[in-house]
């Protein structure tokens, strides 16, 4: 169902302020390029209206700010890292915020088991507002700040809130790395991003939510991706990209036009 169908009476449920969680990559923009400026406005419009817009993404912090920058966001909460970190951006704080939550797991033996299995998999473990340890380097559009190339054992020299799996026929170890104690989520055909246990986007924004003092029926969601199911379920109101798969629409109980339609602003349009 697409949101412009529907009775302006069902769009906003009342006059309290919505707690706004938008993934960024495949919602906000197209990976590597810029926030298009409607989109900017919608956001911004959004945030006149004195809704809590948070930023829930894959990215790690580093990779969160910019486009924080770019959506003239300079107070207020950010998701990193499918959940494993909170932060509250701040004018006023150490490089423009402040964390909140960070959760972290022993990546020695997930790189162990990955590398025992995969012998040449590619490996990034992120150092928060840094960048990530890697055993190879990336190319600069698929990770977010330095990189800095490690042995193994270097690797997993110090616990991380998140690491990246990526190679051909990585997505075996999904139910592995499950069983093993961790969550394990695909984030494309020959990618796995690794973080604690029982943590998604969800858990981060409800703690959000608590802190706020926003009603759980104010709750708003814009996605794309199978890391966004968790934090889709989780939201009263769910909104679905039209190039979402199947199974990310089957949560949502809206789809919108898909990111080359700017859909997310169909989205957010109506809470304005």
């Amino acid at each position: 169902m697409i949101l412009d169908d529907q009775p302006v009476s069902m769009r906003v449920r009342n006059d309290a302020p919505y707690l706004v969680a938008l993934d960024i990559d495949g919602t906000l923009l197209v990976t590597g390029q810029r926030v298009p400026e409607p989109t900017v406005l919608a956001v911004q419009l959004v945030r006149s209206q004195k809704h809590h817009v948070v930023l829930a993404s894959g990215r790690s912090l580093t990779g969160i700010l910019p486009v924080a920058k770019e959506l003239g966001i300079t107070d207020g909460w950010v998701v990193a890292s499918n959940g494993a970190v909170t932060a509250r951006l701040c004018d006023t704080c150490t490089n423009g915020y402040m964390l909140e939550d960070v959760l972290t797991f022993d990546v020695g033996p997930v790189a162990r088991m990955a590398l025992s299995r995969f012998p040449d998999v590619q490996i990034g473990v992120e150092e928060i507002g840094v960048g990530y340890r890697v055993n190879r380097t990336f190319e600069p559009h698929e990770v977010n700040g330095a990189q800095r190339v490690v042995a193994v054992d270097g690797l997993g020299a110090l616990p991380a809130s998140r690491a990246i799996l990526r190679g051909p026929g990585v997505l075996e170890l999904l139910e592995p790395l499950r069983r093993h104690g961790v969550t394990a989520t695909q984030a494309a055909a020959d990618w796995i991003d690794v973080t604690p246990r029982h943590l998604s986007k969800a858990t981060s924004l409800e703690n959000v939510r608590s802190a706020l003092g926003v009603p759980q029926l104010n709750t708003f969601a814009v996605g794309d991706g199978l890391n966004d199911i968790e934090m889709l379920s989780w939201a009263a109101r769910a909104v679905a990209m039209g190039h979402a798969p199947d199974e990310v629409k089957a949560i949502a109980n809206e789809t919108v036009g898909d990111i080359t339609q700017h859909g997310v602003i169909q989205a957010l349009k109506t809470l304005i």
